[in-house]
């Protein structure tokens, strides 16, 4: 646990300009899925002059309403799922509670208590994956310490609001507007609403929304993974976008 405490949205961002710098590279396309998708955006708008175009997909930029989706609102598609997910930590009122109550029982020295709690962080995960019948869940969400470690740095950015002043990324769309960039979700994408993606393509004049049907969100599963590499192949054969 001590290790996260250098694990920030400001050090990973760091880190993917020291990577660039040590590859020798001037301008590049930064990808994104989920989560990364927030870190994509965060970085292109503190280094946009080395962002050459965007892929971006499942899109989520960490606000408290997208949090308040995931852990919360988006249980009314889930109750029972999401009323095992409550009743671990004995409740609460709102996604904020949730998230607290989890990253306090995920930093218990106990194995018992911290690792029952990562087991249903991550069910509830899954279930959300599994709302789509074309989802093909990952064999690592099998492995005890995967789902500890995934837990415990969700939260820890979760507590945090993904160390972002909420809304910041959406405010911060004028540096970015002219990159050209490719916007992937599905419409009924339970994580991630897809009025995230719509508002961002609204912000952005360089962006080109594309709208998939389904309830798909991983960046690698189906319909997903091959309009992201419909995109990228897309900027490699404009040479680069620019």
């Amino acid at each position: 646990l001590d290790a996260l405490t250098a694990n920030t949205t400001a050090h990973l961002i760091g880190d993917i300009e020291r990577l660039r710098t040590h590859l020798g590279i001037e301008r590049w396309l930064v990808l994104g899925g989920s989560w990364g998708t927030t870190l994509a955006l965060a970085y292109a708008e503190r280094y946009p002059d080395r962002v050459r175009a965007m892929v971006l997909a499942g899109l989520a930029t960490t606000r408290a309403d997208e949090l308040d989706w995931l852990y919360w609102q988006v249980g009314r598609m889930l109750p029972a799922e999401h009323a095992a997910f409550r009743a671990h930590v004995g409740g609460g009122t709102s996604s904020a509670d949730l998230i607290a109550a989890y990253a306090a029982r995920l930093s218990d020295p106990d194995p018992a208590i911290h690792q029952a709690a990562a087991d249903a962080w991550c069910t509830w995960e899954a279930a959300l994956v599994e709302v789509d019948p074309a989802a093909d869940p990952s064999p690592r969400w099998r492995d005890p310490a995967f789902r500890l470690t995934f837990a415990r740095i969700v939260t820890h950015y979760f507590t945090r609001a993904a160390f972002l002043d909420d809304g910041a990324l959406q405010r911060g769309m004028p540096r970015i507007a002219h990159i050209p960039a490719v916007l992937i979700h599905s419409r009924f994408d339970p994580s991630t609403p897809f009025s995230t993606a719509w508002e961002l393509s609204q912000l952005w004049p360089a962006a080109r929304l594309v709208t998939l049907p389904g309830a798909l969100h991983s960046i690698a599963a189906g319909a997903v993974g091959e309009a992201v590499v419909a995109a990228t192949d897309g900027f490699r054969d404009a040479g680069g976008a620019g």
